[in-house]
């Protein structure tokens, strides 16, 4: 018998409740959106929907806007390798803000590939300002999801 194809699909993306590591729930889904305000534990990111793939590697990228380590170096983009756990499985990758927030603004990419292949893509923008006001741009703008 033939081996069913993987199955990758993005469920949903933008800010989530706070996600517990050692949980194996999930953080919940509050809103759709690729503009994140700057606020200290706002978490954000993305879920796919995996099917077909048990026990196949994904490689996972955050590309964040130049982080800084405790010497003033930029951190290198975090990545790794997650191994799908079942044939009907859901992966989130995301991260949050923590102080200082000056080094956390900008543009925070998150990448997830099968095979060499990106499968997940999104681009997240972290900028200063209040919420309302980043949900007031995110309306107005011809370029929004």
């Amino acid at each position: 018998m033939a081996r069913r194809k993987p199955e990758f699909r993005m469920i949903t993306h933008g800010i989530y409740t706070k996600w517990i590591s050692e949980s194996k729930d999930l953080p919940s889904f509050q809103e759709q959106t690729t503009q994140i305000p700057a606020r200290v534990d706002i978490e954000f990111g993305f879920i796919v929907s995996i099917k077909n793939a048990k026990n196949e590697s994904l490689q996972y990228c955050i590309d964040h806007p130049g982080i800084r380590d405790s010497d003033g170096k930029v951190r290198a983009p975090f990545e790794g390798i997650v191994y799908v756990k079942s044939n009907d499985w859901q992966f989130y990758l995301g991260d949050t803000i923590w102080e200082p927030i000056a080094d956390k603004l900008g543009d925070w990419r998150m990448t997830l590939e099968h095979d060499g292949k990106v499968i997940a893509d999104k681009t997240f923008h972290v900028s200063e300002g209040s919420y309302e006001e980043n949900q007031s741009t995110k309306k107005d703008s011809p370029l929004s999801p």
